[in-house]
């Protein structure tokens, strides 16, 4: 059992996907940036400085709370509307992202399958006799 999982373990296509995870998830860090802290922000400004992350509505507790961390503290229900928003931003950019490198990958993978093959070699009798063909065409002419 042990030599059948270290087989399993050491095929390209495990360590692929271990790859393939690893700096996905470090995209996916990537993008939460972006949009926490590089799209979100201008938007919010351009709307009249609305913090769309903090952005709530409370359905049940008492008072107004700040920030979600507040109402969470006191124990309040929230309809956390800009948390959400942010994650769909987030997909669109992930779900994009894939797009063009799937969409790239294809056209590489045509591409190659496209690629004409090359002209078999002429073999040496044809290609004298054809020169002798040629020699006897232009003795003909003259």
């Amino acid at each position: 059992m042990l030599k059948e999982f270290k087989e399993f373990a050491l095929k390209g296509n495990v360590v692929d996907m271990a790859v393939g995870i690893i700096i996905g998830a470090a995209f996916g860090a990537i993008v939460s940036s972006l949009v926490d802290d590089i799209i979100m922000p201008p938007i919010g400004l351009l709307l009249g400085g609305v913090d769309f992350s903090q952005l709530f509505v409370v359905l049940s507790g008492d008072g107004p709370y700040n920030t979600v961390a507040q109402a969470k503290q006191a124990g309040a229900v929230t309809w956390n509307i800009g948390l959400f928003i942010n994650a769909i931003l987030k997909f669109l950019i992930v779900a994009m992202a894939v797009f063009l490198l799937v969409r790239t990958v294809n056209r590489l993978v045509r591409k190659r399958e496209e690629k004409p093959a090359a002209a078999p070699e002429v073999p040496e009798d044809i290609r004298l006799l054809r020169e002798i063909r040629d020699l006897l065409a232009t003795r003909g002419e003259s």
